[in-house]
């Protein structure tokens, strides 16, 4: 196996692990200051920087693939769960049918929001990434990897509060504004936070790969060389 295929196993394992894991974790809502949300936040900055690393290193398709396979297995994983829900525990059981349910049983509404916003950020990221890039070249990482996070992340928030809370009639429209525009806030300084891990990220990927190499590979995402996988 290649460099070039462990970096894309890498980045792709951890892309899907903590999508997962924060689609899993979601139904905790913590209050962080004046800040109330999903516990789902955590594994989020790890996407990110992933997607930002998939963009730079493997291009649009990168990301687009990884992305597809990402809101399939989040799908499967619902479907496992649902499963799991229908089978009683058994009377020794340190989890009841009802602490599973009570964790798990997430309203079909809250899955069909979180997988739109899911593939509408990702794509709009992806998006967003590549039109900075053609116009900066390799200069300015911050700007591209930074500026394509806070764009999605606002469609992202504004949409899963929407479809999950709004449109089910759960929270009012000024209700869903408040939470929905102090979500985002968190998230955008999150976002501008880890951007110093942005650039770690990139010396450790070309460390891993060599100059040359992870030169090679950042022509090929641009077009500039013809990339299959």
């Amino acid at each position: 196996m290649t460099k070039k295929e462990i970096l894309f196993l890498f980045l792709s394992g951890f892309f899907v692990a903590n999508a997962i894991i924060g689609e899993l974790i979601g139904g905790k809502l913590i209050q962080i200051g004046p800040f109330t949300m999903s516990i789902g936040i955590i594994p989020w900055p790890v996407v990110f920087l992933s997607t930002d690393l998939i963009n730079e290193y493997f291009g649009r398709k990168g990301v687009r693939t990884i992305t597809f396979i990402t809101a399939g297995l989040i799908v499967y994983a619902f479907i496992i769960l649902y499963a799991g829900m229908s089978i009683n525990s058994a009377s020794f059981s340190p989890v009841s049918t009802e602490q599973f349910e009570a964790v798990f049983g997430q309203s079909m509404w809250i899955i069909v929001g979180s997988l739109t916003a899911f593939l509408l950020s990702q794509l709009i990221d992806v998006g967003i990434f590549w039109l900075v890039r053609k116009r900066t070249g390799h200069k300015m990482i911050w700007l591209r990897a930074t500026g394509s996070t806070v764009v999605s992340q606002l469609i992202d928030t504004f949409v899963v509060s929407g479809i999950a809370f709004l449109l089910p009639g759960k929270i009012t429209f000024a209700e869903y504004i408040n939470v929905a525009f102090t979500g985002y806030i968190f998230k955008f300084m999150v976002a501008v936070a880890v951007t110093p891990l942005i650039y770690l990220s990139h010396a450790v990927v070309h460390g891993f790969l060599g100059q040359e190499e992870s030169k090679k590979l950042m022509n090929e995402a641009s077009g500039k060389v013809d990339v299959r996988y």
